[in-house]
């Protein structure tokens, strides 16, 4: 069983749909990004997706690759990230998906990883830089430790790729709304329809959109035709702006885009 997948379907049910929220491990310091992702479940995000910091963050725009580095140069290690998810969930009973470049994953051993992230009460991993083909020793790691997988998906995606995309995912599938790098956006790019509308003829069950999403009528717009709208950005800003009690209120405002 999934719990995110269970945890959208059940937003679905009784709301508009899921909130998704991202934020970076390690960012301004531990304690603070462990404080504030569990003031985000506690204000209206349904699941966590927590970043770990990465030196090569090439999908991630200006917004989070400062928080990212900030992270790293205030000493974080990828132990901090299993920490962080294991006194997450230890507040708060929401599925917490970690965000993950590749390399490190290999870096750290795939097997190793899983058994750590699991054990940590973690739900899955979602791996922006990894493609289904290529994804082969983690399929069969995350089978291993009930863990979800998530791909993304993208309007320049082909039809086989998208098809791919909905088989080897586990929870939801990640629909891009536009091309390039994260950050808030004045419009979330109208492309996100036709990549969700081409992942549910390939069979995708759940399908969330991310990247550009910033306001409360953005997520709204987003689910009215996906399961799930992921924002990133806007809640790192408020964070850095007027810390946990900032990223709460934000959190708040989003999540008033999922009533129906």
């Amino acid at each position: 069983m999934s719990q995110v997948a269970d945890t959208i379907r059940i937003r679905n049910d009784e709301a508009a749909g899921a909130l998704i929220g991202y934020l970076p491990v390690g960012f301004p310091d531990l304690d603070t990004s462990v404080d504030a992702a569990v003031a985000l479940l506690e204000n209206g995000v349904d699941v966590l997706e927590l970043g770990l910091p990465y030196s090569d963050p090439v999908m991630d725009g200006a917004m989070i690759q400062r928080a990212t580095q900030t992270a790293l140069a205030n000493g974080f290690r990828l132990c901090h990230g299993f920490e962080a998810v294991e006194r997450i969930r230890s507040r708060v009973d929401a599925p917490v998906l970690v965000m993950t470049y590749w390399n490190p994953v290999v870096q750290y051993g795939v097997e190793r990883f899983a058994t750590d992230l699991q054990n940590a009460g973690g739900a899955g991993l979602i791996t922006p830089d990894l493609i289904p083909d290529e994804a082969a020793e983690w399929m069969a790691a995350s089978t291993d430790h009930d863990l979800d997988r998530v791909f993304l998906a993208a309007p320049s995606s082909s039809d086989a790729r998208m098809r791919q995309a909905v088989e080897a995912s586990r929870g939801f599938v990640y629909a891009v709304s536009t091309m390039g790098i994260t950050g808030a956006r004045a419009d979330v790019d109208a492309a996100a329809r036709g990549v969700v509308s081409r992942l549910r003829d390939a069979g995708a069950a759940s399908a969330c959109v991310g990247l550009g999403i910033s306001t409360a009528d953005q997520v709204a717009d987003v689910l009215s035709y996906a399961d799930g709208a992921i924002v990133g950005s806007r809640l790192v800003a408020a964070l850095e702006e007027g810390g946990v009690e900032g990223v709460a209120a934000v959190a708040r405002a989003l999540a008033s885009g999922t009533r129906r």
